[in-house]
């Protein structure tokens, strides 16, 4: 199993130049964890391809049905105090902003003591620190 950020889970849901490159990681361990909010960054960021152009809005409405499917079989680490104090040592720790640092907060918790220590992102600042947090990063590019 492995922990998908936003910036990752978005190149499942629409077709982006990165989406081959996920697709093949899903395939290759197909067990997600994804944060509580994730799919309110995810709708973030359609709205603005579609606001962009990039994609029309029956695009966008096929991309939350995806979105949707993608989330029923996930984990999903909710929000707690524990994520929430994570989230603050990495804000002084990391150059993240607060999202980003509660993204790899929710990882952390999720990670615990059972080893899962691989996360998924197309994130630079979060990919650095996730690397320094003891996680084996896959981040892709084209």
């Amino acid at each position: 199993m492995r922990f998908w950020d936003s910036s990752a889970v978005l190149p499942l849901i629409v077709r982006e130049p990165e989406t081959p490159t996920a697709r093949r990681a899903l395939e290759e361990d197909s067990e997600m964890a994804a944060w509580w909010s994730t799919p309110v960054e995810c709708w973030s960021a359609l709205a603005r391809l579609r606001r962009e152009e990039v994609i029309t809005i029956r695009g966008e409405t096929s991309a939350h049905h995806v979105l949707d499917a993608l989330r029923a079989s996930w984990l999903e680490i909710l929000p707690s105090e524990p994520v929430r104090e994570t989230a603050k040592r990495l804000l002084r720790g990391h150059g993240l902003r607060a999202a980003d640092a509660l993204q790899l907060g929710a990882a952390i918790v999720w990670a615990g003591e059972k080893g899962h220590r691989e996360l998924v992102t197309l994130d630079e600042r979060l990919a650095v620190a996730a690397e320094l947090e003891g996680f084996r990063v896959l981040a892709f590019t084209v």
